[in-house]
């Protein structure tokens, strides 16, 4: 196997975790709604998810796990999406908030840095923002 095989590879299994961290921050109250399914289908695409890969995420979510990201970009973004994906029902629960902590910290962010991160987005997703916006009012590199 080529480097360039290895990284694709590694490359798409971070992919296939964190979309499977997705499907699960949109079931976890039991039904994907309507907003959650669109954004999981652009997921599907943005993450080039494979039809068997989505059926065996949608049946297990958790059966994946969260790959840690060196890069705090890869990591920041990784975030927002779930944010996104938590958002498209306007509200975030106490159930929500403890799985993306947790997410966040096997993302790679030490606790007092992911909570303060995670504060902050809670009071920016009253607003539709894209990435560099998101980074930037975090002020996070």
């Amino acid at each position: 196997m080529s480097i360039v095989d290895l990284y694709e590879s590694s490359k798409h299994r971070n992919n296939v975790a964190h979309f499977s961290a997705i499907v699960s921050i949109a079931t976890i109250d039991g039904q994907i709604n309507e907003n959650e399914q669109k954004l999981i289908d652009r997921f599907v695409k943005k993450l080039d998810i494979t039809p068997a890969e989505y059926d065996d995420i949608i049946k297990n979510p958790k059966k994946y796990p969260i790959v840690p990201q060196n890069i705090s970009d890869n990591r920041l973004e990784r975030l927002l999406d779930l944010f996104k994906t938590i958002y498209s029902d306007h509200k975030i629960d106490e159930t929500e908030t403890k799985l993306i902590l947790r997410y966040a910290i096997q993302l790679g962010y030490p606790e007092e840095t992911a909570k303060t991160l995670i504060a902050k987005s809670v009071k920016l997703f009253s607003a539709n923002i894209d990435f560099d916006e998101y980074k930037s009012v975090l002020n996070v590199l």
